[in-house]
């Protein structure tokens, strides 16, 4: 797995002598995922991967995710704040407000309307 980690974040491989706390947020967002794809997980929970994260860094994490997808060996939840992000990327599509679940549906079947007014609470 290591490989498949620098194939899909390939600044890591070229900060390889750096600490961890010395990379940017982007960068630091990227080993966080890394790390965890090297134990080969079969869930993978995402908090926010895009917080305060430069547009590039969040295509190159967009990506990954579609490719982890893409395998089929991964389940993967993702709990995000920016809408397209995560309509672009998830099959499900849940919205919760303290906790309780206001909207659930599969891509397929979303209601833009109803998540924007989900949201909106």
């Amino acid at each position: 797995m290591p490989d498949d980690v620098f194939a899909l974040f390939p600044v890591l491989g070229s900060m390889l002598k750096r600490r961890g706390g010395d990379l940017s947020g982007g960068q630091q967002q990227q080993l966080a995922i890394g790390r965890a794809l090297v134990m080969r997980p079969r869930l993978l929970l995402l908090d926010e991967p895009t917080e305060g994260i430069q547009p590039s860094i969040i295509k190159d994490i967009g990506r990954a995710i579609t490719y982890l997808r893409s395998l089929g060996q991964i389940a993967i939840v993702l709990v995000e704040q920016y809408l397209d992000f995560a309509q672009e990327l998830g099959d499900h599509l849940v919205v919760m407000d303290r906790g309780a679940i206001v909207y659930a549906s599969d891509k397929a079947g979303m209601d833009e309307g109803a998540v924007k007014r989900a949201l909106a609470i």
